[in-house]
């Protein structure tokens, strides 16, 4: 982006959105932005309140406290506009299995209020794009849940959402099924959509997306870029100091070096993992001293958080599903 282009359009914005299920709160004052044509990462543990978010997004559920926009528009004011703009994928589908491909995105296409003329063109381009082009004639009953997961997703794209709300959209596919569908999704990104996705596998989202939200409990523990995530909080040195020979290391000694949080051995033995008060030491009086312990110090650099280690860093154990 240059300085004379224009921002980023808010594609979601939630604003102190607060849900109460029964007697359990399921969302507690969340509050969170996703940009246009972004792939959006939305995470937490079992019951933090990301399906509940999902369908509050969807209109599927209507709030009473915060504030939701989908492109600007307030969902509970506009919600014929919102979901013209919106493909909800929810995590268990339903679906009529006794249907050819054809015939299931046909009547969807007839229900999103597509044309008879126009629909055989959308529904020839959308099957294209998800690779099911050679599929559109068999029995749904007869595909495998890869394939089924993939109707499903395709049935998403029949009315053109500008945004598409996926709840775990991977689950039960196997690795080839699942590396095949990101592929899907980063086409679409590049197509223009916006993509919210809420997954537990992170690994994945974490090469996926741009940005991402982690909640628990409710609450938001942060939401913002994936870069931005892996930095560590500025009052913590998080590095790796490699070593070059598989030295004997004393990981006691190390950890009483004043300022040192915490001191690991490396998988592979051949270097040690540093997190150190920044108050009390910085990175060149740890590199002293362990030159002065007479460790053999080849290398060292930041050891960035990726998002499975941010994800245990924010959330807490112990909540059921």
């Amino acid at each position: 982006m240059t300085e004379h282009d224009p921002p980023a359009l808010p594609a979601i914005e939630v604003s102190e959105l607060t849900y109460r299920n029964r007697k359990t709160l399921a969302l507690n004052s969340a509050s969170f932005r996703v940009d246009e044509g972004r792939i959006h990462g939305f995470v937490g543990p079992n019951g933090a309140g990301k399906t509940t978010s999902l369908r509050i997004l969807a209109t599927l559920l209507r709030h009473r406290q915060g504030t939701v926009r989908i492109f600007g528009h307030e969902i509970l004011k506009d919600r014929k506009k919102v979901r013209r703009q919106i493909g909800f994928m929810p995590d268990h589908f339903s679906m009529y299995r006794q249907m050819t491909v054809f015939e299931y995105l046909d009547f969807f296409g007839a229900a999103y209020g597509l044309p008879l003329a126009k629909r055989n063109g959308v529904i020839d381009d959308v099957l294209a794009l998800t690779d099911m082009d050679g599929r559109r004639n068999d029995v749904i009953k007869s595909l495998s849940r890869g394939m089924q997961q993939r109707v499903s997703l395709t049935r998403v794209l029949v009315h053109d959402p500008k945004l598409l709300l996926l709840d775990e959209p991977a689950s039960g596919l196997d690795p080839r099924a699942r590396i095949e569908l990101m592929e899907i999704l980063s086409e679409l990104q590049r197509m223009g959509k916006t993509i919210f996705i809420s997954s537990h596998i992170l690994s994945e989202l974490a090469e996926l997306c741009d940005s991402v939200t982690i909640i628990d409990r409710g609450q938001v523990k942060y939401s913002g870029t994936i870069q931005e995530l892996s930095i560590e909080d500025t009052t913590r040195g998080r590095y790796v100091f490699t070593l070059d020979d598989h030295h004997t290391v004393d990981i006691e000694s190390i950890g009483s070096i004043n300022g040192v949080i915490e001191a690991n051995l490396m998988p592979d033995g051949n270097g040690v993992q540093i997190v150190f008060d920044t108050g009390q030491t910085d990175t060149q009086m740890v590199l002293r001293t362990l030159l002065d312990m007479g460790l053999p110090v080849e290398s060292f650099r930041p050891d960035r958080r990726h998002l499975n280690q941010a994800f245990m860093d924010l959330t807490e154990a112990g909540l059921s599903s």
